[in-house]
């Protein structure tokens, strides 16, 4: 895969702040020994998974945390029962891979911090379970704190959290749901492979849908909002009255009109069922009922986007914007319906 330039500024200025001051804050915690070293070796392949693949189910906070933290005490107790070196190293490695396995987090810097205890030597030894307090823990907890803060700091929400389903009203699942792949279909499918995919199904779901989106895109020739988009479009003002917003939807046959500030700023959208579904009267302002913040796209929005924002998520009517949030058009159902239609008709 390719990595942006911001991916890379992250990853290299992350590790380098993560280790640094990993290895810092061990270093001032009083009491540690002097054979020991502040910061050990599998920290830097932690850093590697926390700023690289952060993502990664092997890069949760659980994972690294239990993975690193468990598998020490394992290779602490296999150089302990285990008097030849090289056996204590596989039996540690060994089982803080069942181990991690058992308790869902599979860490691969964690075998390393077995390895690294069960052969550390005499210093390891004598400090005995605290080294996985200090540094391990330490270490530890001190770089998945700064992988947090790096990460979310530069747009790379962690920890990672699949996209949720389409919302949907009602008890049927949301329209992609049930004629798409679900997260059901890739958890069975994961499950009959067999080969004990270390993915998340919801990841699996938003990728589908991704490459759908790219495909439907293509098909429909890179049609953009712009070129289908009703231009003259008209809005009302928060303080204008119902009865002129109802006098608008009236007099132009439509079912939905935007709410415009002074500066033609898209503020919010009344519908049809605001207007004569509500207990209002005539001279209510606009802005008791409109909904606000509404959902706008612009001009350049690929038309394939419409599929999910009025389908799941039920939209009938989006404003469409320029650059600074003012008012440009108006696309509805209507025209996504025929776009649709003549790419049905073409296949």
């Amino acid at each position: 895969m390719g990595y942006r330039p911001a991916d890379l500024l992250r990853g290299g200025l992350g590790g380098l702040l993560g280790i640094a001051v990993a290895a810092l804050a061990a270093r001032l915690v009083p009491g540690g020994p002097e054979a020991l070293p502040f910061i050990v070796a599998p920290m830097g392949a932690t850093a590697v998974l926390l700023f690289a693949a952060p993502a990664s189910p092997l890069a949760q906070p659980w994972s690294l945390l239990v993975g690193n933290v468990v598998s020490t005490l394992v290779g602490v107790t296999a150089g302990r029962l285990v008097d030849d070196v090289a056996l204590a190293a596989a039996v540690a490695v060994g089982a803080a891979i069942a181990i991690m396995m058992l308790l869902r987090c599979v860490h691969p810097p964690g075998g390393a911090c077995a390895l690294f205890a069960a052969v550390g030597g005499s210093a390891v030894a004598e400090h005995g379970y605290a080294f996985a307090v200090w540094p391990v823990g330490v270490n530890t907890v001190v770089l998945l704190a700064i992988g947090a803060a790096v990460n979310n700091l530069t747009g790379r929400p962690y920890p990672h959290v699949p996209p949720p389903p389409p919302q949907h009203q009602g008890t049927d699942p949301a329209p992609s749901e049930r004629v798409g792949v679900s997260t059901e279909d890739v958890t069975a499918a994961i499950a009959r492979l067999d080969r004990g995919l270390d993915v998340l199904p919801g990841d699996v779901v938003a990728l589908i849908r991704d490459a759908e989106a790219h495909a439907l895109d293509r098909r429909l020739g890179r049609l953009r909002v712009g070129t289908l988009m009703a231009r003259d479009v008209k809005s009302v003002r928060p303080g204008d009255t119902l009865y002129r917003a109802r006098m608008v939807i009236n007099q132009h046959h439509v079912k939905a009109v935007p709410v415009v500030d002074d500066d033609e700023h898209v503020v919010g959208i009344i519908t049809v069922f605001d207007l004569f579904n509500r207990d209002v009267v005539e001279f209510d302002p606009v802005a008791k009922v409109m909904t606000t913040p509404v959902t706008t796209v612009d001009a350049d929005t690929p038309v394939a986007e419409l599929v999910e924002l009025m389908t799941d998520r039920g939209l009938r009517n989006l404003p469409v914007v320029d650059g600074d949030g003012r008012l440009v058009g108006i696309i509805t159902r209507t025209e996504l319906i025929a776009v649709l239609h003549r790419a049905l008709i073409g296949s």
